[in-house]
């Protein structure tokens, strides 16, 4: 049975001085298959540990339906870990942050009457009917029991949020209740109000910083001066929105932090030490001054990137570990290989509207209603009315889009609005009226702060001018698959940029590879391979790049899938590097 515990601030494990060197990676950001090659190289930096979150909302993407199969494989993912020879950090909190959708926080919790992240009956009886799924997978694979877990997490940067500590308490007592008896803990920032509103009583307190360690540290022994130091997120490096630069952070700046931090004898996990990649719609998103998307990559750069790589931060981390534990013997891991497959032609074609009843589900509302009151999580959603006319020019406003919306009046686009940018678009309506069709994008929901209660679609009404429209019909399109797609449809002839599904197909010979899908010229969309969603693209940048884990592919005809929002470019490629 092995146990960490500690006295002052010396750790123990099996009674005996231990540091814990860790490293983030997270299951359901890696394909299966290149879950072993990760382990093996954040081993072979110095780790002795691997830590991950858990996503409630890949796991129960609808209520009362569960997934714990493929990528969502959580208990698959510990046992190799410790087949592996590392000890694991588990954080099944139910929300995670990690720049992914909702925080973790299944999008269904958005249509009850409860409240979040506190200690409403209510939310607290969701988290338990998960918790007894999710829990006793993960009990048979604690240390107590000759498992590979050391710890797990109560809550997540809660002070950043709230400060209930009933709450916490809670959250505490359904993880002992259900047979966890590892080390519990809490990680929250260096800071007096964050330290007093996310610490729990029975639960080791640990902090997240990027620099200024002894600044950090000093801050935590004021709130718990006999326990062992602990930066549960070391950011070494940092993630990306939508029409930024690519997050970048020096080698020799990350090193030195390291450095300072394993020179106070402290512990550590690195996040992240690989990102992986935000596939499908799972990106979440920021709001500060206003809302901001993250991109499909989590490269993070960090010291393993999205690729699976090492990278010179990789190898400058295994010098500075080097210099206070013993490192692996034996070679480096080997990258693994990468093809460039040349450009593909997409050779067939489908409006969105001659398709739109094989990939949707109908609904009526008198009001144009958010896309979880129609049992939608992600994707996108239609909202289609008939506005009477002669109307001279009106302006038509969305008072609320959540988040990307292409308006169409009797199926020509007439403009775009965006949450980040809200206006109102000029409409005439000609005698005998017109239609009117709004195509909304889920975006990604806000993974952090006070604007977590992020619906989507339209959240608060269309009026043109002061009027507002009632009765429409809503399409829900979630595009969990494109296998309903009927490109066989006889197409409309319309004119201007219309949403649109093109096909191609990508033959290889041989075992495939990794390789990294250009669309350059192409505007806005998402992309699907076998089926598999690969993730968004967008002009805007700055990913360049969809990354493609050989996994994906198959020997002989791949088929690709490119729903366009705007315009088509006339192909795409495939590289044998990124560009984010």
């Amino acid at each position: 049975m092995t146990q960490l515990t500690w006295e002052g601030q010396q750790m123990l494990l099996h009674g005996k001085p231990f540091r814990i060197i860790s490293g983030a990676m997270h299951y359901f950001r890696i394909v299966p298959e290149y879950w072993a090659d990760r382990l093996r190289k954040l081993k072979a930096m110095g780790c002795n540990t691997v830590e991950t979150y858990v996503a409630w909302n890949v796991h129960e993407p609808r209520e009362g339906h569960f997934n714990f199969n493929g990528i969502n494989d959580i208990a698959g993912f510990v046992r190799l870990a410790g087949e592996m020879g590392l000890y694991v950090i588990v954080r099944p909190t139910p929300y995670v942050c990690g720049e992914w959708e909702f925080g973790g926080l299944p999008a269904w919790l958005l249509n009850i009457p409860l409240h979040l992240r506190c200690s409403d009956p209510r939310y607290l009886a969701k988290v338990a009917a998960y918790y007894d799924k999710l829990i006793p997978l993960l009990t048979p694979l604690l240390s107590t029991q000759d498992g590979p877990i050391i710890a797990m997490q109560v809550e997540n940067e809660y002070g950043s949020y709230g400060n209930d500590k009933a709450y916490l308490h809670a959250l505490r007592d359904m993880l002992v209740e259900r047979g966890v008896d590892v080390l519990l803990f809490t990680s929250d920032g260096p800071q007096d109000e964050l330290l007093q509103g996310g610490m729990a009583e029975g639960a080791w307190a640990t902090v997240n910083f990027g620099s200024r360690s002894d600044e950090a540290f000093d801050k935590l022994l004021e709130y718990q001066p006999d326990a062992p130091l602990m930066c549960m997120e070391f950011w070494n490096g940092w993630f990306d929105h939508w029409f930024e630069e690519h997050h970048t952070r020096s080698t020799e700046d990350a090193a030195h932090s390291l450095d300072e931090i394993l020179a106070r004898g402290a512990s550590v996990n690195f996040y992240m030490l690989h990102g992986g990649t935000n596939f499908g719609f799972m990106n979440g998103a920021n709001y500060g001054v206003k809302y901001e998307p993250a991109v499909t990559s989590y490269d993070y750069d960090a010291a393993i990137n999205e690729a699976g790589d090492l990278t010179p931060k990789f190898e400058a981390f295994r010098r500075v570990i080097g210099k206070y534990v013993e490192l692996p013997k034996g070679p480096l891991p080997s990258n693994l290989p990468k093809a460039a497959y040349g450009e593909v032609t997409p050779f067939r074609s489908v409006q969105l509207w001659d398709t739109l009843d094989t990939i949707s589900g109908l609904h009526h509302s008198i009001c144009p209603e958010p896309m979880e009151h129609y049992g939608q999580g992600l994707g996108f959603i239609m909202y289609s009315t008939t506005v009477t006319g002669p109307r001279a020019e009106s302006q038509l406003t969305i008072q609320d889009v959540h988040d990307r919306a292409l308006v169409f009046i009797d199926r020509q686009l007439i403009g775009v609005m965006e949450r980040w940018h809200p206006t109102s678009l000029p409409v005439v309506i000609p005698e005998g009226g017109a239609r009117l069709d709004i195509l909304v994008e889920n975006m990604g929901r806000v993974n952090y702060g006070p604007e977590l209660l992020d619906c989507k679609g339209i959240t608060d009404g269309v009026r043109l001018n002061n009027q507002f429209q009632f009765h429409w019909e809503v399409r829900t399109i979630p595009l969990e698959s494109i296998a309903a797609v009927q490109f066989n449809r006889s197409a409309s002839t319309l004119d201007g940029e219309q949403p649109a599904f093109y096909e191609a197909e990508l033959v290889i010979e041989g075992e495939p590879v990794d390789t990294f899908l250009y669309l350059d010229n192409w505007r806005k969309g998402v992309v699907f391979i076998n089926d598999f969603n690969l993730g968004r693209y967008w002009e805007a940048g700055p990913q360049r790049s969809l990354y493609v884990p050989a996994p994906l592919l198959r020997q002989g005809t791949n088929q690709i899938v490119v729903f366009e929002l705007h315009a088509p470019g006339h192909t795409l490629e495939f590289r044998k590097e990124s560009q984010l």
